[in-house]
């Protein structure tokens, strides 16, 4: 499904999603992602809720973003309580969705200049 595309001056914007790959600067991934406005980094090593821990979330928490989207494939899945506490101990919001959902409300907060990181599962 092609995204609307709003004025976004970042780097990197998501201009579709599909099941199972996300597009990034017309270039399609279909591994797990780290993605910001300005840096992507794949592959991400998780393949699903269940393997997230602070040591595979080091990289998004050293980018000291104002929220993260957390997109956990298809469904949206719940991470365990102390995944939502590690970043509810440093000030940082965090949004759980599924990867559709995720998408859109990526480019939204990109093109409103806001602090965000986007952890995309690809399972």
């Amino acid at each position: 499904m092609p995204l609307a595309e709003d004025k976004i001056t970042s780097r990197y914007s998501i201009s579709a999603y599909n099941p199972g790959e996300i597009v990034v600067n017309q270039t399609a991934y279909r591994e797990s992602l780290i993605l910001s406005p300005q840096t992507i980094h794949c592959p991400w090593p998780v393949l699903s809720v269940d393997e997230l821990n602070e040591s595979n979330l080091q990289l998004v928490l050293d980018m000291n973003p104002h929220v993260v989207l957390l997109g956990t494939g298809e469904q949206q899945i719940f991470p365990d309580s102390r995944i939502i506490a590690l970043f509810g101990q440093r000030g940082i919001g965090l949004e759980v969705m599924d990867n559709g959902a995720l998408c859109r409300t990526f480019n939204i907060l990109v093109a409103e200049d806001r602090e965000v990181v986007a952890a995309i599962i690809q399972n």
